[in-house]
């Protein structure tokens, strides 16, 4: 009799112990669910992403999205239509492609991370200074915008047109110039 109480227990631990082993391999099938594995919250990623890739073994992620683009949290956010990062418990590190402005300067976010859950804030690395945030902004994903859309000072890029092109050519004599058709 005891013999059977052994076995019926022992089949009993293999079928309850066998799916914990099987969840934690398989991968996740979302970003957001990378990020929620790793006690992290979704909205640090914003809506519009089109593929993401990760790499089981060193926890490597790329993500891609359909565009560049920004997105408002407590200050605006750069996303490359193309980013990676390695995950870990409550962090993201060696983030490459994101970056946060501060002022009318954009700072590149070299990584993420949670404070002590019950403190309820969220950390960014800008290089120098960690940026600190309200974990609440951080729910759910925010949309994803393109530049000029309300976001601040974007950077403009003047194009300096060649002299021959001007129909005004500047001459310079001594101190003074003298505009010349």
């Amino acid at each position: 009799m005891n013999l059977y109480i052994h076995i019926l227990i022992s089949i009993i631990t293999f079928f309850t112990i066998i799916p914990k082993f099987s969840s934690h391999s398989s991968h996740p099938t979302t970003i957001y669910d990378a990020l929620t594995t790793n006690g992290l919250p979704i909205g640090i990623l914003p809506k519009g992403i089109t593929n993401f890739t990760l790499d089981p073994t060193t926890n490597k992620f790329t993500v891609t999205l359909n565009k560049t683009c920004n997105t408002k949290f407590e200050t605006s956010v750069r996303f490359d239509w193309n980013f990676s990062g390695v995950l870990s418990y409550g962090q993201v590190s060696n983030l490459s492609g994101i970056a946060a402005q501060d002022l009318f300067l954009w700072f590149p976010v070299k990584g993420i991370h949670v404070d002590v859950p019950t403190s309820g804030l969220i950390y960014f690395d800008v290089g120098v200074v960690f940026k600190q945030f309200a974990l609440s902004s951080f729910e759910v994903p925010k949309d994803c915008n393109e530049f000029g859309d309300g976001f601040g000072v974007d950077l403009v890029v003047l194009k300096v047109k060649d002299r021959s092109e001007n129909p005004l050519k500047q001459h310079v004599d001594g101190d003074e110039k003298k505009a010349i058709a």
